[in-house]
């Protein structure tokens, strides 16, 4: 009965009902949309980086060829599940719809602890209808993995901020280890987490001792549960490398000729083999190893870097490209089910969601961002997390798929710009019956 009752209070009914509707909704979209679907692209690459970490004990892209071109967590979570259930992308897409309508709960949990359990609840089922998060579980991308961890992080630290426990701080360096380990660029959240304690400290919510003293917490959380996969790949590549390797094949798809012939709406990325073929086919394509990969990686940042002091003037003009293309409603990726099957009802439904559910919802966080300015302090970690996020955007490409971790934020602030509009119109309509009176 304790126990029980200890349930309840930390997930109260609405949080059930959010995971509920959550979880249906990620099913039907996953036994409808994504029904035929087989993973291809990157997708392909977690899926085979999986199974052969069962068959070989290797992690290989490639047959016993180790690779540093992905980060570890999302195919170790693959080879867990293909051990336990058998070969079965369907399965792996059943947990990215549990941990997607986790997510929802964060949602939830966040707006219940920021305003009140009625908004938490609205938050909660926007947050489960919204195709900016689900669609994503219909492939085996890391998107679904990398945005519940993002979101488990901002709740953590909003605990950490009303309630002053330092278990909340060994908790986030968790969330920021596994979010290195889901994607490398997760390190770059443990530069925010400083950033955040140093604010607040300077704020004196913290005392500069506990500030200190949760940072070293945090940094040391943090190397222990890198340090084994660092180590690894130290012994297979003969360089340090934290998590993975990856920016400059990134960088020269960002940065070249092709894309600057492009319209601006499909100035994203080009492979480096269609981009720049010369620099591309230097390296083998099936047998570059570890080393090799990370060679390949500096030796195309170094020809992005090098177009980019070429064409300086053009920068602005592609900058503001990339800001734009992180906006688009819709999200059109190559895998993604809704642009492989397009012509099925059920996928021109959600297409049809993606192209109208995101208007609203940035109009109203728009507003919900400028509502919460005169709590900073509470929001600051969003504020950061929104920044890093296009941040990243503009320096790379620019993308919808590329805002989904930032997702539960907008819906959050759309939640309060939705409460600021409702209170005042109320006032409003409470003014003006009383001057007819």
């Amino acid at each position: 009965m304790i126990f029980s009752h200890k349930i309840r209070a930390a997930f109260p009914d609405g949080a059930l009902i959010v995971f509920g509707l959550a979880i249906i909704v990620r099913i039907l979209f996953n036994v409808t949309v994504a029904r035929q679907y087989t993973p291809l692209h990157d997708s392909q690459q977690y899926r085979d980086i999986g199974l052969h970490l069962l068959t070989e004990h290797c992690f290989c892209l490639h047959l016993a060829i180790s690779t540093v071109g992905r980060a570890p967590l999302w195919p170790f979570v693959i080879a867990t599940i293909t051990g336990l259930f058998g070969p079965s992308d369907f399965l792996a897409r059943i947990f990215l719809c549990l941990v997607d309508a986790g997510t929802c709960v964060l949602i939830y949990l966040l707006v219940a602890r920021l305003l009140n359990r009625r908004l938490a609840l609205v938050a909660g089922i926007v947050a489960a209808f919204y195709p900016g998060l689900y669609v994503y579980t219909g492939w085996l991308y890391s998107e679904t993995l990398y945005t519940f961890l993002l979101t488990a992080f901002g709740y953590l630290l909003c605990c950490l901020y009303q309630e002053r426990l330092q278990r909340f701080a060994l908790a986030s360096g968790i969330a920021v280890a596994l979010l290195a380990l889901t994607r490398p660029n997760g390190l770059l959240v443990l530069a925010l987490f400083i950033v955040w304690l140093v604010v607040l400290g300077w704020q004196k919510r913290f005392a500069w001792r506990i500030v200190g003293r949760m940072a070293m917490l945090v940094l040391l959380v943090v190397g222990i549960l890198l340090t084994p996969w660092t180590v690894r790949n130290a012994l297979v590549s003969q360089r340090f490398l934290p998590v993975a390797t990856g920016d400059g094949t990134v960088l020269l798809g960002s940065y070249n000729d092709q894309i600057l012939s492009k319209p601006w709406d499909q100035e994203t990325w080009i492979t480096p083999l269609r981009a720049a073929p010369v620099a591309a086919r230097s390296f083998p394509l099936y047998t570059c190893t570890a080393s090799c990969e990370i060679s390949r990686e500096d030796a195309f940042k170094q020809d992005a870097l090098a177009w980019i002091s070429k064409h300086l003037a053009s920068l602005p003009g592609l900058l503001m490209a990339h800001f734009a293309n992180t906006w688009l409603p819709a999200v059109h990726e190559a895998d993604l089910p809704t642009d492989r099957f397009s012509s099925q009802t059920s996928s021109q439904i959600v297409l049809l969601m993606m192209n109208i559910f995101p208007i609203p919802v940035d109009i109203l966080a728009v507003i919900g961002l400028w509502v919460t300015l005169k709590r900073w302090r509470e929001f600051i970690v969003f504020y950061c997390l929104l920044l890093l996020t296009v941040g990243q955007d503009l320096i790379f490409y620019g993308a919808p798929r590329f805002r989904a971790p930032i997702e539960p934020v907008l819906i959050i602030w759309a939640i309060f710009g939705f409460s600021f509009l409702w209170q005042y119109l109320a006032c409003r309509r409470s003014t003006w019956t009383n001057t007819i009176k």
